[in-house]
């Protein structure tokens, strides 16, 4: 029969339970209550003590915080009882298969982008409503997906939006060179349960959007026209390349309207030109003014 140590931890509502040999695979469980605890028939046991607040099961031992009903001391040798008395009847401790996330089969694949520098890799589920942008490892709070792959040495900026992931790189490789290895981390990552864009993020999402929302009501009549042609228009031709544009002014004085590149459009050699003349066209024409002139900013 399984022997128990009673081990008191730095934390005095927190105690471990000691076993003589490893009790999981090299993987940590935490439940805080019992219907978090399905993988695992001994947590759910405990959880019907009534100072029970959090099981933890890692390693050789299992440890349990309390609630401030009780002290640890009159009631450790009880619990430990009911461990071993569970175990002893062939009790289960944790599921193992139940509790590795199921891989979900997804397809990766490369797509050029005018920008010789970036790659566009596109996954076959969506990923975010919100393009995101991270130009190094310190502003990837958010993303976990974007913080490990600026540990590719080769990793310059990252760009999210939709389905895809765009990369651009420094020059020290050629993208055949390193295609496969970032295509196969993006796919295996993301397949294994790994998170692109946590929770927090959407949230500020959501709020950005009611004070875009706001913002836009405060324009005049035209900077508003000349959103809706970029959203309607613009964008969508430049997702497909990898990249985003964003308004950022119109000066009603001078005519010049500035506009904000993001991801594969940030920097590329040929997308300023391609980009300023194209929107200047299409906004002379859709607004019938041929005094209007565009400056393309890289974010």
């Amino acid at each position: 029969m399984a022997k128990i140590t009673i081990k008191e931890t730095q934390n005095p509502t927190i105690i471990k339970f000691e076993f003589d040999d490893f009790i999981t695979q090299n993987q940590n469980f935490e439940f805080k209550n019992i219907d978090e605890a399905k993988s695992s028939p001994l947590a759910q046991q405990l959880f019907y003590l009534p100072f029970v607040k959090t099981v933890y099961i890692s390693g050789n031992f299992i440890a349990i915080e309390r609630f401030s009903i009780v002290e640890w001391e009159d009631v450790q040798d009880a619990v430990a009882d009911q461990i071993e008395a569970f175990l002893a009847k062939g009790g289960t401790i944790i599921n193992i298969d139940e509790n590795k996330p199921k891989k979900q089969p997804i397809t990766v694949y490369g797509e050029t982008t005018p920008n010789p520098a970036a790659l566009k890799f596109v996954v076959s589920r969506m990923l975010t409503r919100n393009a995101v942008e991270y130009k190094n490892i310190d502003q990837t709070a958010s993303s976990p997906l974007a913080k490990e792959l600026f540990k590719f040495p080769y990793v310059k900026e990252i760009f999210i939006d939709e389905n895809y992931i765009s990369v651009t790189k420094y020059d020290i490789n050629d993208w055949q060179e390193i295609t496969l290895e970032v295509r196969t981390f993006i796919k295996q990552f993301i397949e294994n349960g790994g998170t692109v864009l946590d929770e927090s993020l959407i949230e500020t999402a959501t709020k950005n959007d009611i004070t875009k929302d706001e913002a836009f009501d405060k324009l005049d009549v035209t900077s508003q026209q000349i959103i809706n042609i970029l959203e309607e228009y613009v964008k969508p031709a430049v997702a497909a390349d990898g990249g985003n544009i964003a308004f950022d002014s119109y000066n009603e004085d001078n005519k010049v309207v500035k506009v904000i590149l993001q991801g594969a459009c940030s920097g590329c050699p040929s997308s300023t030109f391609t980009l300023k003349s194209g929107i200047e066209n299409m906004l002379k024409s859709m607004l019938n003014d041929d005094k209007i002139t565009v400056e393309a900013l890289n974010a």
